[in-house]
């Protein structure tokens, strides 16, 4: 990134988007209170998100949604389209954003093609049972959520987690309640994730409904090629983790470069933290291994989602040469073709484009100046499990990460950096863990600390032999 590219990158948010953020603020803060009782203030914040909404295909239905709410009729119904209309006002924002990201890049965007359909799993009972909790929190609000309206969901997560298909709903029902648990009675809080739990309510009610879950793998293309590895994005949830590596996908038909990204995951325990949480994942050695080792992965007929998500299987890949990551993001980054946003993804929250930062200063309150231009530094989201920390990013000299938009501002997470350390250039990156710390004191702790993962492995075991 150029500072001629921040410099418009930065210059004014795009018009509409402070005016839709405030309706959906409106709307959250009935969520806290409940949509069973109404005060004339929040009926007012649903009447203003059906007003913004009225010139589109949902302005009819949420129209209706906000009056039979207001007049203290909820049903299942009105609760979808009022959650639809919530998600249509964010993938307004996410659009105008993500426009103003990918022209001040000059990053070219693939269109957003539907996939053909494909069978949906049959469990339209289980669905019934998950809309039907979610209405119940909304009924309620989160200030009413108490333990057993949490433990109510548990029956239908259970029998949610063993269907591949509907898998992705369990999970973020599960760490929906896991968050509403841990904070019981909710009532006596002093501030609630008001933003967060309604973005969980809201995806969750829209992919419980018929048809609403993304088809699989089964419904991508394949590719072959070489998989040039820019950084990993460790999301970390007292659930589950999920590891993202974002890249670059040279295609073997020779088609152009593409940007893509490829998860793997695995459920846990809030006792695993740090660089524990690779050692879940050793189902996936040539992808840990390449990370550690920052090389090449030769892939072949992997499935691509329209999204740019391969879905990763470990024996179609093999690990390749040496790569610099750093070469990667100065060579391949401008030209590579970016992915399109499947419209249940698009949410301001949600974008997350890999960039190449360097020639900046930082400033004494770690933000980056290029050219007079500041970027903020989200060191908040640096991971346990990696290397990277504040003191790092802070006497970097360039860095691979994410723009982020969060709190009404561009962000970058760091995914790599290069320092100086003891006179010689040094990279540090995210995945330099994947197969084990190198920090000798890290090493130390470890060993003093135990390994939790085996522990719990046996003990998991033990359990089963009775």
């Amino acid at each position: 990134m150029l500072a001629v590219q921040l410099a418009e990158l930065l210059d004014g948010v795009p018009p509409g988007v402070g005016e839709a953020l405030d309706l959906v603020t409106g709307f959250d803060d009935s969520l806290v209170h409940g949509l069973a009782r109404l005060s004339e203030e929040r009926a007012t914040a649903l009447t203003s998100l059906a007003g913004a909404l009225s010139a589109t295909p949902l302005g009819g239905r949420v129209g209706e949604a906000a009056g039979k709410l207001a007049a203290g009729s909820v049903t299942e119904e009105h609760l979808t389209a009022l959650a639809g209309g919530r998600a249509a006002l964010f993938g307004a924002v996410h659009d105008a954003l993500l426009a103003r990201l990918d022209a001040a890049l000059g990053r070219v965007r693939a269109p957003w093609e539907e996939p053909p359909a494909t069978p949906a799993p049959a469990a339209d009972n289980l669905l019934s049972g998950c809309r039907s909790w979610l209405g119940e929190l909304a009924i309620t609000g989160w200030r009413g959520v108490d333990h057993d309206l949490v433990s109510a969901s548990s029956q239908t997560i259970e029998a949610l987690l063993p269907e591949p298909g509907l898998r992705r709903l369990a999970v973020l029902l599960d760490g929906l309640a896991a968050e509403l648990r841990a904070s019981c009675p909710v009532g006596t809080v002093e501030r609630l994730p008001a933003r967060r739990w309604a973005d969980l309510w809201t995806r969750a009610l829209l992919l419980s409904q018929a048809g609403g879950l993304p088809g699989g793998s089964e419904s991508a293309g394949v590719v072959s090629g070489r998989l040039l590895i820019l950084g990993v994005d460790v999301h970390e949830h007292g659930t589950a983790v999920q590891m993202q590596v974002h890249g670059v996908l040279e295609p073997a038909d020779g088609a152009p470069s593409r940007l893509v990204r490829t998860s793997v995951a695995a459920a846990k325990v809030d006792t695993i933290v740090g660089p524990a949480l690779w050692r879940l994942l050793g189902g996936y050695p040539a992808l840990l291994g390449a990370l550690a080792e920052r090389r090449s992965l030769d892939v072949t007929d992997l499935p691509l989602l329209g999204s740019g998500d391969l879905v990763w299987h470990d024996d179609r890949a093999r690990v390749g040469e040496p790569v610099d990551p750093f070469a990667t993001a100065r060579l391949q980054l401008a030209g590579a073709l970016a992915p399109a946003v499947p419209p249940l993804d698009r949410h301001p929250v949600r974008i997350a484009e890999p960039v190449l930062v360097e020639g900046y200063r930082v400033a004494a309150d770690g933000t980056l100046d290029l050219g007079g231009g500041t970027l903020a530094v989200d060191v908040d989201r640096l991971p346990a499990c990696g290397p990277l920390t504040p003191k790092l990013v802070a006497s970097s000299s360039a860095c691979i990460g994410l723009i982020r938009w969060d709190g009404g501002r561009w962000l970058l997470q760091p995914l790599a950096v290069q320092t100086t350390v003891k006179r010689q250039t040094v990279e540090r990156h995210n995945g330099d863990w994947a197969l084990g710390p190198t920090d000798p004191k890290v090493v130390k702790a470890e060993a003093r600390a135990g390994d939790a993962v085996a522990v719990l492995r046996e003990r998991a075991g033990r359990l089963l032999r009775r």
